[in-house]
């Protein structure tokens, strides 16, 4: 039997890979959702989380790694399995999770200022906390949030040890009052941030994101992108010398690998090559070092 056109690519990539040059590019450039191993992992905990009752001490966690290594992507990927619905009889928006980022120096007036921006509430800037602070914990409230996200949260080490210790504070409130799951997300700076606080660091799971190393876990990953890659031909990117120039140019960061590919695979897409080659990876990251 004749193998089916592009049958190195995933089912619901191959008809991309019929568009014109522009189009497949655009492709490249999306949203897309690469599984491996440890995001999987999250991705459980996370939902684990998600599903248990309410009580007064609601578990927590900290999810940390380095900048660029997908954290970001793993919390858009769980809130996509968890839309927001709006309630028609009580003319209320359910919001299942909510996720804000710690602004750049923890300041409470800005946290909710911030959070309220999120939700999407009109209100005044210039309020008073107090005031900022009612607000949100009422729309909170009436939204019942299962889930608390907050990304970057190694701003914290931004302000001296008494705003750290007035920010560690609130969240450990907020959880409290909402009686609800918190996730913190940032980097490794994010753990010595909670260390000041033991409460935090006994109600906070950590949970680390690492870098990639060379491993069968690594060229499986490679495997994959390649599969979802609109390129009429093989490309073979978990190959040996492939594998490794790609961690050694990427530092293990599973943002940058993937923009290394995609380059690459823009790079052979004009060329019309239509496959990445180690000469197309030479290319794209002797350009960016440039």
């Amino acid at each position: 039997m004749k193998p089916a056109p592009f049958s190195h690519l995933l089912p619901a990539v191959r008809a991309q890979a019929e568009l014109d040059v522009e189009a497949r590019i655009n492709c490249l450039w999306g949203n897309r959702w690469i599984d491996y191993p440890r995001a999987n992992q999250a991705l459980q905990e996370l939902d684990r989380l998600f599903a248990l009752p309410r009580r007064e001490r609601m578990p927590c966690m900290l999810l940390h790694g380095d900048s660029n290594i997908g954290k970001t992507q793993i919390i858009a990927k769980f809130r996509r399995h968890h839309p927001d619905t709006f309630d028609a009889k009580r003319g209320v928006e359910i919001r299942p999770t909510i996720a804000m980022q710690m602004p750049p120096t923890p300041d409470q007036h800005r946290f909710y200022s911030g959070l309220l921006f999120e939700v999407g509430a009109p209100h005044n800037p210039a309020a008073s906390v107090t005031v900022l602070e009612r607000l949100a914990r009422d729309l909170l409230r009436r939204m019942a949030p299962r889930m608390f996200i907050i990304d970057e949260v190694h701003h914290l080490l931004a302000g001296s040890y008494r705003e750290q210790r007035a920010s560690l504070n609130l969240l450990k409130f907020l959880a409290n009052d909402l009686q609800a799951s918190m996730v913190l997300v940032g980097t490794h700076d994010a753990v010595i941030a909670l260390q000041t606080d033991a409460q935090m660091v006994s109600r906070f799971k950590p949970f680390e994101v690492p870098r990639w190393q060379e491993s069968d876990g690594f060229r499986r990953l490679l495997a994959a992108f390649e599969r979802v890659l609109p390129l009429r031909l093989p490309s073979e990117l978990a190959q040996r010398d492939i594998a490794q120039y790609v961690l050694a140019t990427s530092g293990g960061l599973t943002g940058e690998i993937s923009r290394i590919i995609n380059a690459a695979a823009e790079l052979a897409i004009r060329s019309g090559h239509e496959a990445i080659r180690l000469e197309h990876l030479k290319d794209v990251t002797s350009t960016s070092a440039g």
